[in-house]
């Protein structure tokens, strides 16, 4: 066993809420210890400017000439928000040291995902905003970065990455496996663990985003607080069977998705609270449709992410699978900051040039380290 050290990850979500900030101990291999963990949300301006990088990266690369002649306006664009994103994770980082008192001498590493604003595994093209030097330089910390560029080169889905880490925790919290543990951020996403610790995942669909982008389209919210919304409405059957006929939801994994790789929902009669219940009901249903490719049924179903969040959503998909529905926090994990937790791991994964991914989580032919580690400047 290898000699542990601390490390620290930041993680800023498809939701686009907030900064997660957590520190853990770990070798890459085993989780020694999981300390404390942060949320720094963002300003109702912050949470615009992303959703405009995150449209002037489709103008980019979602058209098929994939970039070729890209508008100078949207990719000056994506350059001035990289520098907010950046500083406004560097502010994070300092102020959560501050916070509990953590000498920067004892971090070893950053694990820093930054904001995905396109991804497209298809064409292996995935872009996350934020710059591993810029941060390096602000912090003083060494940071990894870049954790998807290898697995898309390579061929792989470059998502989903916290696979790795759901199963060092499964083993921490002596999970009765096989086991499934269910991400909800703006898109859902699955890691099946085998009862011989193999494991399988991929996005499973939407996770909050459309229901998020319905909420605040109609009431200027940014979400269904308390799933409020959802649980006084009626889930409209013809427009559930329209949004499960998606060709995503028939194609065997790997697979991944993008944040708005499904159109908003944009249904006319429909009443906000019908339209909240309905998109909490459709992502409920895929996660459990989900179990058809998983090579055996899951005896306990672990919840985590903002959607964990939602008893509406925790409701609907306690109804819709087959098995005990549990949350990460009620068996002693964090919801908010198991994904801060994972990109720690995954940094020091990274410096030991351990895989990050693997054949059932990304498809890519072999398992396969990556991320960039950049150092810190020397003072």
């Amino acid at each position: 066993m290898h000699e542990g050290m601390t490390a620290l990850g930041l993680m800023s979500g498809t939701s686009m809420d907030g900064i997660d900030v957590a520190v853990i101990s770990t070798d890459g291999e085993h989780l020694f210890a999981r300390g404390q963990g942060l949320s720094y949300p963002y300003s109702a301006e912050e949470r615009e400017r992303l959703k405009s990088a995150a449209q002037a990266a489709w103008r980019i690369w979602g058209s098929r000439s994939g970039g070729s002649h890209p508008d100078p306006a949207d990719m000056a664009l994506l350059e001035q928000v990289e520098d907010e994103l950046t500083r406004a994770h560097a502010d994070a980082v300092n102020r959560f040291l501050d916070s509990f008192g953590i000498p920067r001498s004892e971090i070893k590493v950053v694990g820093f995902h930054g904001q995905t604003v396109y991804h497209d595994a298809s064409r292996r093209i995935t872009r996350q905003l934020g710059s591993g030097a810029l941060l390096a330089k602000l912090t003083g910390l060494d940071v990894v970065h870049h954790f998807r560029a290898a697995d898309i080169a390579a061929g792989g889905q470059g998502a989903p990455l916290v696979p790795a880490y759901h199963r060092a925790l499964s083993v921490e919290v002596g999970l009765d496996r096989p086991v499934a543990i269910v991400n909800i951020g703006g898109v859902a996403n699955i890691t099946f663990i085998g009862a011989d610790g193999s494991v399988v995942a991929f996005d499973t669909g939407p996770g909050n985003a459309l229901l998020d982008d319905w909420v605040q389209r109609h009431t200027g919210e940014p979400f269904d607080r308390h799933g409020a919304l959802a649980l006084r409405g009626r889930v409209n059957r013809e427009v559930l069977k329209r949004l499960a006929a998606h060709p995503y939801f028939m194609r065997q994994p790997p697979k991944s998705l993008d944040r708005y790789d499904f159109p908003p929902l944009e249904e006319a009669g429909l009443s906000v609270q019908d339209g909240a219940a309905t998109l909490t009901e459709f992502t409920a249903r895929e996660i459990a449709q989900s179990a058809r490719f998983l090579p055996h049924a899951p005896r306990l179903w672990v919840l985590t992410g903002g959607g964990a969040k939602n008893p509406a959503l925790v409701q609907a998909i306690s109804k819709n699978v087959s098995a005990p529905v549990v949350l990460a926090d009620e068996i002693g994990l964090s919801s908010e900051h198991l994904e801060a937790e994972a990109f720690a791991f995954l940094a020091v994964r990274s410096l030991r040039k351990l895989p990050l991914t693997y054949p059932g989580t990304t498809g890519v032919r072999q398992p396969l380290t990556g991320g960039r580690l950049i150092r810190a400047p020397r003072r």
